[in-house]
């Protein structure tokens, strides 16, 4: 198979029939081996949890289907640690949307003159970042998407209100089995005329608490499938 790009969690290949497939990596974000979603560097190696989070992302994939929700995903080989999902053009050199239902890590790093840590969001906040290692993943707004042409007014309110949508199934699942979604990364694309959820939806993308504790990875994967 053809490469098109090795990322920090996950490597990604073109299909003969148009599709594309991604490899996922047992890698994390994080910092000084510790486990961080917000960071945009590998901090850290956990085996096992890129067939995890392959498992994770399989199972949010299929519940945003049930609830009419269009993402990439169309098959998963979870031995194999792989999945097939559709072609899509991601924005500009790459995008990654949070939304943030609570003020915590890189939020509070910028922010934490003005708001306490875990200070609850109401409603949920959307911020997007560019990918880019090198600039520290810098944030951009929806006019400042507009300006560069990165994406119009209309694609970013589709994008905005599908991760709200998203973010809130995603909770009210965790929620059942007596967890927290503080926070949670995403990616989107463009396909057929349309911004459509891409990548994962692993637990290395989300910062979830039980109480007054955060859950790691792979503790966190086997609340979601083991219940």
């Amino acid at each position: 198979m053809e490469m098109i790009y090795k990322g920090k969690t996950k490597d990604v290949f073109k299909l003969e029939n148009g599709n594309v497939l991604l490899k996922f990596k047992d890698d994390c974000t994080g910092k000084d081996g510790v486990f961080d979603p917000g960071e945009n560097t590998v901090g850290l190696t956990i085996d096992g949890i890129g067939k995890a989070n392959l498992q994770t992302s399989v199972y949010y994939f299929e519940m945003l289907k049930a609830a009419g929700i269009k993402t990439h995903y169309v098959a998963a080989n979870v031995e194999d640690a792989t999945m097939e999902v559709l072609p899509a053009t991601v924005f500009g050199h790459g995008l990654e949307v949070i939304c943030r239902l609570v003020a915590t890590g890189s939020f509070i790093r910028r922010y934490g003159e003005y708001i306490k840590d875990g200070t609850v969001l109401e409603g949920g906040y959307v911020e997007c970042t560019f990918k880019n290692d090198e600039k520290g993943d810098p944030l951009v707004t929806g006019e400042g998407l507009a300006a560069l042409g990165v994406m119009d007014e209309q694609l970013f309110a589709s994008m905005k209100e599908q991760t709200l949508k998203i973010t809130k199934i995603i909770a009210d699942d965790l929620k059942s089995i007596g967890l927290d979604l503080w926070d949670i990364k995403f990616e989107f694309g463009y396909n057929n005329g349309e911004v459509i959820l891409i990548d994962e939806i692993a637990s290395g993308n989300m910062r979830v608490y039980k109480g007054d504790t955060i859950v790691e990875p792979v503790e966190l994967t086997k609340l979601i499938l083991n219940r």
